[in-house]
């Protein structure tokens, strides 16, 4: 199949998804109001095989020593499939399935699968790593921006509660000590033991929910036009303080849900 946008709807949401443009989620749409940063590098990317900053961009595989290529000098960033072109899998009237193969300079050849879901009051987003070979170490998660405000309304608040916050070192990477979460700005990242559980509320408009069973979320709001809040499967550097396996016989796997109602 193509690997033209696709566009999902169920009740009055609808969906864009771009698969050429590292399978980003392009648009969502609740009542015909954007909820999206809109542009080329914006709406919410896929983070895949790793999430956030790797220290000098290197980790450890097994016993060898990997250098990632330095986007985000002197780190590198969020992965190297939000720069590739994914395959549509399949496409129905609210889901689309599209998987995007690891090449080159990620060292394993490994499947990415990423299924979209959209329902009339949520999008389910599900994610998987899959190897053919050896096992290695990676994280997904979703980097979404979410417009400040939506047509010129009050601003978004964000209400969370989490366990604890990693400190963040002056090159913006966690240094292994948790402290008492803090009042942003963010750029942070958080522990959330029972799931991440975080509600963005544009006044008398929308209230949503981004929701995961994964413990960790970063959550950056430095930036005027929009706030991120970013599901993952570890820390920021986390190929490195804390890894999870992809084995041939266990893939990694996450989801996160959005779910919004009308205010």
């Amino acid at each position: 199949m193509s690997n033209e946008d696709i566009t999902l709807t169920a009740g009055d949401a609808e969906v864009t998804v771009a698969p050429a443009n590292g399978g980003r989620i392009g648009s969502l749409r609740v009542g015909g109001v954007e909820l999206l940063r809109q542009g080329a590098k914006f709406g919410c990317f896929p983070m895949v095989p790793w999430c956030g900053r790797i220290r000098d961009g290197r980790f450890l595989d097994g016993a060898t020593v990997r250098q990632m290529p330095l986007n985000s000098p002197p780190h590198a960033i969020h992965g190297t499939a939000r720069d590739g072109a994914w395959r549509t899998a399949r496409v129905g009237k609210d889901e689309a399935v599209i998987t995007y193969d690891l090449v080159e300079p990620w060292p394993h050849p490994a499947r990415v699968t990423h299924a979209v879901t959209l329902a009339e009051d949520s999008l389910t987003l599900t994610m998987s790593v899959e190897t053919y070979g050896s096992s290695f170490p990676a994280q997904v998660g979703w980097h979404p921006w979410f417009n400040r405000s939506l047509d010129g309304g009050d601003d978004v608040r964000v209400d969370f509660a989490p366990a604890w916050q990693e400190e963040r070192g002056d090159d913006h990477l966690p240094t292994g000590r948790r402290t008492e979460p803090r009042p942003g700005p963010w750029d942070d990242c958080f522990g959330m033991p029972d799931g991440v559980d975080v509600t963005l509320t544009w006044p008398g408009q929308i209230e949503l929910k981004v929701a995961s069973r994964e413990e960790w979320v970063v959550v950056y709001d430095e930036q005027e036009a929009a706030v991120c809040v970013e599901p993952q499967t570890g820390p920021p550097n986390g190929l490195n303080t804390l890894p999870r396996l992809v084995t041939p016989i266990e893939p990694l796997e996450a989801t996160t849900t959005w779910s919004w109602r009308r205010l």
